[in-house]
């Protein structure tokens, strides 16, 4: 029994590679390549040069990274980088590097620059092409280039920038201060296509469409007639990835699901109806409530919590698993930033906790892992399930942790408490999709807290249970700031909660922005 074995993506678009320096704007990058129609890759700045080739590489984008290029132990590439005959966008620390590289002068700025510039144009260029003389721009840097490498001219300036655009005279060889990927940037993302489809002449090959085409052309060839187990949560990841595999090998899909009692209200129903009904995807739905209620009984430490249901959903996966007979893939909905986390330059995150999926399934499984949308960011696995015939409720969905409701229940949890939480829960969901307000949101979602209040209803005092309503907006999750909810709406969900939901005399709503707080409560 080895570790799993990952599939490779099988695809041959037309490539641009990212070469990734450590900033925390270079998923950014790749997400507005990609809503270009131009496949993109991040790579570790120090990846084996071969990738360019095996990748159908058109161009190399390095990224900014908080580093100086004139530290000992500063993260850089040599400079056949700019010697592979592909066109360079070098962005903050990535043109200070291709100046480094070319014999140029990069110093310690005497004043940092952090926020908008005013770009002014100053050579012609087709990075620049259709775009106005003067825009607003996005800036974040604390060195600055003094002297110009050799055989770049410069295309652009700002105030404090003299050298805030620049180009090779003779090569296809570009770097700006600026950051082109932050929408603070006006024309940021012409910037990148006239890059992509001027300097590296792309064709904008890729699609929704055209990766379901692709993927199933690749899962049919890697599955051949063997058999795929998949752990269905319900959640948006893996109900694309369950629907595009069983589009591409039918009845060789198996999918479980398990139903740990710690779900949204009436999910476990809608799973069944969607997969089994709408899509006839072979399915197990294991009802195992019993017993997590059972190892979640006097437990209110929230680590210890997602350990417990981590180590029980596994343990249920695999008699299940054993049931069904033998399997050869085991499918996941893996998505992009994961594997950009585990493979970056900037290596995994600090803990803040433990991740909000399920535990990871145990290596002792002798797998081979699927994971058909391993290259997709979270909107265009959307994009993709839409293609699919996904219904909304589904791709619309807003995130849900792994350890599902117990960690939005904050001390222990019994049935009874999952039960208040998921009728409260309902209630706010309802009225955010009545008011046309829950896909401006990116996650919402009400939380049990651990105290009760003194209330009057009906002219008897009360003492019940409180609910704190979350909801925020967001790009990616990585930061966050709280969604600022029409009063009247919340005077309705508050009112309708405290009304209709027996045990609860109070609702409190969360103002808090991530960070310091993070999204979820536990």
């Amino acid at each position: 029994m080895g570790h799993p074995t990952q599939i490779e993506h099988a695809f041959q678009h037309q490539t641009i590679v990212i070469l990734d320096f450590g900033s925390q704007y270079t998923q950014l990058i790749a997400r507005r390549i990609r809503e270009l129609g131009v496949y993109c890759e991040i790579h570790p700045y120090n990846v084996n040069p071969d990738i360019f080739l095996k990748q159908n590489a058109k161009g190399i984008v390095l990224s900014g990274g908080p580093a100086s290029v004139y530290d000992t132990d500063a993260p850089r590439v040599g400079k056949q980088i700019l010697e592979l005959n592909l066109p360079v966008l070098g962005i903050c620390y990535g043109l200070q590097l291709i100046t480094f590289l070319t014999n140029g002068e990069v110093v310690k700025a005497e004043k940092k620059e952090y926020g908008l510039a005013e770009l002014e144009i100053t050579g012609e260029s087709l990075l620049f092409k259709d775009i106005p003389g003067q825009s607003k721009v996005w800036m974040s840097h604390g060195d600055k280039v003094l002297k110009l490498g050799e055989g770049f001219k410069v295309i652009g300036c700002t105030k404090n920038a003299p050298y805030a655009a620049i180009e090779h005279e003779t090569k296809p060889i570009f770097g700006l201060q600026f950051h082109p990927e932050v929408e603070h940037s006006k024309y940021g993302k012409k910037v990148l296509s006239n890059f992509v489809f001027e300097i590296c002449g792309c064709s904008g090959d890729w699609s929704p469409k055209s990766f379901i085409e692709e993927s199933i052309q690749s899962i049919r060839e890697r599955v051949g007639n063997r058999r795929v187990l998949c752990a269905l949560s319900g959640g948006v990841d893996s109900s694309v990835a369950a629907v595009l595999i069983h589009r591409a090998i039918g009845n060789q899909l198996h999918c479980v699901f398990v139903d740990t009692g710690l779900l949204r209200y009436r999910e476990a129903e809608e799973v069944e109806n969607v997969f089994r009904k709408h899509f006839n995807i072979n399915l197990t739905v294991v009802k195992a409530q019993k017993l997590f209620f059972e190892k979640l009984k006097g437990v209110s430490d929230p680590e210890q919590k997602r350990k417990i249901i981590g180590r029980e959903f596994i343990g249920v996966f695999e008699k299940e698993a054993k049931k069904l007979g033998d399997f050869h893939f085991l499918a996941q909905g893996t998505l992009y930033p994961d594997v950009i986390e585990s493979t970056s330059f900037k290596g995994p995150s600090a803990t803040i906790k433990s991740h909000h999926n399920v535990g990871g399934l145990p290596e002792t499984f002798d797998f081979e892992l699927l994971e058909p949308l391993r290259e997709l960011f979270k909107d265009e696995v959307r994009q993709v399930g839409r293609e699919l015939g996904i219904p909304e409720m589904i791709i619309e969905r807003h995130p849900f942790p792994g350890p599902g409701l117990a960690v939005r229940i904050l001390g222990e949890v019994t049935e009874k408490r999952v039960e208040l939480l998921q009728k409260a829960d309902a209630i706010y969901i309802q009225e955010l999709w009545k008011n046309g307000l829950y896909n401006q949101i990116w996650q919402a979602f009400a939380v049990l807290l651990p105290v009760r209040t003194v209330g009057v209803m009906g002219d008897q005092r009360t003492y019940e249970h409180v609910i704190g309503l979350r909801a925020v907006t967001s790009s990616d999750g990585m930061t966050a700031d709280w969604f600022r909810m029409p009063n009247e709406v919340l005077a309705r969900i508050s009112n309708r909660i405290i009304n209709e939901v027996q045990g609860i005399n109070r609702v409190v709503y969360d103002i808090s922005s991530k960070p310091p707080a993070t999204i979820e409560w536990e």
